[in-house]
């Protein structure tokens, strides 16, 4: 075991975040704070052009347990790429940085409430699940895109794109050195990858509260995300999930 392991990681994607940054770092640190568990909040700034790094440099003076990497703008995939192999904890969880998932949601994540599994996916939808906000236009479109990825890649998988996602440390070493995306649909390939490689993959049902900042947009992202999710289906039917493509 290294010897500067810790129990957890949180890895925030960040780009062009100074907004929403500093009242979701304060939350979270005040949160771990009061937990029995070694951690790091890690922000892998994604080439940010506003004031990402200095409002996250400046949160970490105050609160030595969160770390600014900087990285080049590749897009949310790369950065949580970046952040997740970087990270030092035996369990790493990627965060998007409007922390639409309150933070008490953690534990059921973590052992005890999961005792077996490589790869813990938030899930929106399903029993004990909770939406808070949503607008029923965004979330008829969700879902719609969802059914499309299951019907694709992804069959019996309720929630691909939450952004909230818990790995342990040898499921990132195993999963990472095959995945291709940068963009959104990076979620997407990481699945396949898992279960390409037989990894445990469980649903975590949690309680999500829409945002009106999403850097998402339905329309635009959509179809690029539709047009990467594709390129992941030809890597599955010609097995090559598991090279790292060029």
């Amino acid at each position: 075991m290294p010897g500067d392991e810790i129990d957890l990681s949180i890895v925030i994607p960040a780009f062009n975040e100074e907004r929403r940054l500093p009242a979701t770092l304060d939350r979270l640190a005040t949160f771990l704070g009061g937990q029995p568990w070694t951690w790091e909040i890690r922000v892998a700034d994604d080439g940010s052009t506003d004031d990402t790094v200095r409002v996250t440099e400046e949160a970490a003076r105050r609160t030595p347990g969160i770390v600014l990497q900087r990285e080049p703008h590749r897009g949310k995939g790369g950065a949580v790429r970046a952040g997740l192999v970087s990270a030092r904890g035996r369990y790493r969880f990627m965060c998007d940085a409007d922390l639409s998932m309150p933070p008490e949601e953690l534990p059921r994540f973590l052992p005890p409430a999961q005792a077996a599994f490589d790869l813990a996916i938030g899930s929106r939808e399903g029993a004990g699940s909770r939406r808070v906000g949503e607008p029923l236009r965004r979330h008829i479109t969700g879902r719609c895109f969802n059914y499309v990825i299951q019907m694709l890649v992804a069959r019996g998988i309720s929630d691909t794109q939450c952004g909230f996602k818990m790995f342990t440390a040898d499921s990132v070493r195993a999963i990472f050195p095959h995945t291709t995306l940068d963009g959104w649909a990076f979620d997407v390939e990481v699945l396949c990858i898992a279960r390409a490689l037989g990894l445990r993959i469980v649903e975590v049902p949690i309680e999500w509260h829409h945002r009106n900042e999403s850097q998402v947009s339905v329309l635009r992202d959509s179809w690029r995300m539709l047009r990467d999710v594709l390129k992941v289906r030809a890597r599955v039917r010609r097995n090559g999930l598991l090279r790292r493509q060029g």
